[in-house]
Parts: C-alpha cells; structure tokens; sequence
C-alpha cells in the first residue's frame, strides 16, 4: 500500500524519509518528489509498504507528528487527476501590429 506524506522538511531525502517510517514495517520503496529543474524538494514523498496494516499503523501514527517544526500530513495516496491543460501558445502564426 502507497502513503502520501505531506509537510516534509525540505532536507528530508528519500533515504531519511524510508528511515522515518521504517519502524513501521517492511518498505518497498520510499521517494521525495523534487523540483525537475533545481533538484530541490518540494516538501512530498510517498512511501510503499509490503502490507497494508503496516502502512494504517504509519499513517494512525505519524500523521500530525512534528519533524523539524513542520506537522506531517500522512494519508494513504490517492491516484493523480487528469488535469486539463491550457492550450499552447503559437508564437509562428503571431500578429504584428
């Protein structure tokens, strides 16, 4: 089962986040989302555990914990929305005045 967490530290990496929920059981895989083009965190991660009870244990327990003065937001993760795209601009066809 994947979990959504929230509020992360900015220097939490994906090691120190699979760190963070490993009392909780067995981690398939633990990753920080970050910025494409600073490298960056953007605060997020999600981690997979082998089974589900572990992963309702982490998120009954670690959701609203303080870690480094910033409240974890820990929920179980949800599918991505397909969000509409604005259309692209076409700068060959431009006006001029």
């Amino acid at each position: 089962m994947k979990i959504y967490v929230g509020n992360l530290p900015f220097k939490i990496d994906s090691e120190a986040l699979k760190g963070l929920f490993s009392p909780y059981g067995e981690i398939e895989e633990a990753t920080v989302i970050s910025d494409k083009f600073s490298g960056r965190s953007k605060g997020f991660g999600f981690v997979t555990f082998k089974e589900e009870a572990d992963a309702q244990k982490a998120i009954a327990e670690m959701n609203g914990k303080k870690i480094e003065e910033r409240e974890l937001k820990v929920n179980e993760a949800k599918p991505m929305e397909d969000r509409p795209r604005p259309p692209r601009r076409d700068f060959n066809n431009r006006k001029r005045f």
